[in-house]
């Protein structure tokens, strides 16, 4: 996504997959439970990993959600558990109100505390995970030395979610790829993607995204409406 900026503010709240954002207060890779602010005007560049990415993305009038809930930085990042609180507001049988709620609660709350950079061993955990989500916590403590019940009050403390609600995640993604770009049937993704079955996979992804396999695999035909017909060719979670 070349740069681009925003006549509103927008915030942009992180459902699955990753990608590199670049704006001037430097550079991140978003991969997880994480909210980034645009101030109007403030430029931002994306490039989207290899297994692409959702977001859910609120462009607003500043005095609809009220100007002093707005931060005074450019562009500010937060990682962790306020992100995975404001992504559940966003579903899809939630109202204005609510969301203008979840909003100032989110603003006021995360601005008021620090922001702070997952440790190093977090990112080891998470490509474990992503390549076998089937591992348990005790066998990540043991792949870094450390004691199981530390490794997951730890990671759920960095990153927002803990170990498990990961590798949940890093199954969806593999199924949603799937799901858009082949023909198999959910039966054959499920277990490709690590579910025990497809029952498990339904409930999955509406833990997750809100939305069932058979809504995400629609999907796949909207991605490939060129734009200007009578059909959508950008699609939200």
């Amino acid at each position: 996504m070349p740069e681009h900026a925003h006549d509103w503010p927008v915030i942009s709240v992180f459902v699955m997959g990753g990608y590199l954002n670049e704006t001037e207060i430097g550079t991140k890779f978003i991969a997880g439970p994480s909210v980034v602010f645009y101030n109007p005007g403030a430029a931002h560049r994306n490039t989207i990993a290899a297994d692409g990415f959702e977001q859910i993305e609120i462009e607003f009038d500043a005095t609809w959600l009220g100007r002093s809930f707005l931060p005074t930085m450019p562009v500010q990042h937060w990682v962790g558990a306020h992100a995975t609180h404001l992504f559940r507001a966003c579903g899809p049988r939630g109202s204005e109100i609510r969301l203008r709620t979840a909003l100032r609660r989110f603003l006021r709350t995360a601005s008021a505390g620090p922001t702070r950079e997952p440790v190093a061993w977090i990112d080891g955990i998470a490509q474990r995970l992503r390549v076998n989500p089937s591992l348990r916590v005790k066998d990540l403590a043991f792949a870094i030395s450390r004691h199981p019940s530390w490794v997951g009050s730890a990671y759920r403390h960095a990153t927002g979610e803990g170990v498990s609600a990961t590798a949940a995640r890093f199954r969806v993604e593999r199924a949603g790829r799937l799901l858009r770009e082949s023909e198999l049937p959910c039966a054959r993704i499920a277990l490709e993607a690590g579910f025990y079955d497809q029952s498990h996979m339904n409930r999955t992804f509406q833990r997750v995204l809100g939305r069932s396999p058979t809504e995400v695999r629609a999907d796949r035909l909207r991605f490939r409406t060129p734009l200007g017909t009578d059909h959508t060719a950008i699609v939200g979670p």
